[in-house]
């Protein structure tokens, strides 16, 4: 939210333009996705409905018991009452994209309501996120793992400002930081195979037991100051631990 802030105080006519370019560029994937799963969900009713002719005919015919054609009829009823549903929400998301046209405007309206960000509170996770994603770990099983965190913006989704362009020595640098941290987290996760096969696993994490609740306690501690709610801590913790 600073960052966004930031690009809006710079510049609010570019900022809108990235905005909605992104936004364009995002929906018109959605809406190819959308009508895609469209299609197939109607070409299957269809399948479904030859299935459903079929299966009665076998049954008038006797060539399937009366009990086989109930539990496929409703199979396929079943099926298709989904596929509908499904149907439904598909087309009322796609004309929500094309109705909704001001959203970045709606967006830009609401972070002009506030001078900086500096403070997270409730308040303004529910006027500003619709939803966070967060993701599996990269690799099961290891707390160092890089783990995918998104942010949906109500209004805009999920959107992130562009970002200055790095000098190629830069980027060489960002490569060897990341090339760096990929042997550290190598070697950790290697470390605790090893302690798991031959048992000293539990031991370890009843040493540094006290040390990771004291690392939880300083991260409660700055997500209160934040205004982030406990209940929300709690669904963090259990997502993210320490």
């Amino acid at each position: 939210l600073q960052d966004i802030k930031k690009s809006l105080d710079e510049d609010n006519e570019a900022f809108l333009h990235s905005i909605q370019n992104e936004m364009e560029e995002s929906e018109k994937m959605e809406k190819k996705k959308k009508k895609t799963r469209i299609t197939d969900s109607k070409n299957r009713l269809q399948e479904l409905e030859c299935l459903m002719c079929r299966i009665y005919e076998d049954m008038i015919l006797e060539k399937i018991p009366n009990t086989r054609y109930e539990i496929l009829n409703n199979q396929y009823e079943t099926e298709q009452r989904e596929l509908s549903k499904e149907i439904d929400g598909l087309e009322k998301a796609i004309k929500r994209y094309e109705k909704e046209t001001n959203r970045a405007k709606k967006f830009i309206r609401l972070i002009e309501r506030y001078d900086n960000f500096d403070e997270l509170t409730p308040t303004i996770i529910n006027e500003f996120v619709e939803k966070i994603l967060i993701h599996e770990r990269d690799r099961k099983g290891s707390q160092t793992a890089n783990q995918k965190v998104e942010i949906y913006f109500n209004f805009i989704g999920n959107y992130e400002p562009p970002k200055e362009e790095l000098s190629e020595e830069e980027m060489q640098k960002l490569r060897e930081e990341e090339e760096k941290e990929r042997v550290r987290k190598d070697r950790l996760h290697q470390n605790y195979l090893k302690r798991k096969a031959n048992g000293k696993q539990k031991e370890y994490e009843e040493r540094y037991k006290a040390t990771r609740e004291e690392k939880k306690q300083e991260k409660l501690k700055t997500l209160k100051k934040s205004g982030i709610p406990l209940s929300e801590y709690k669904r963090i913790e259990k997502n993210c631990p320490a």
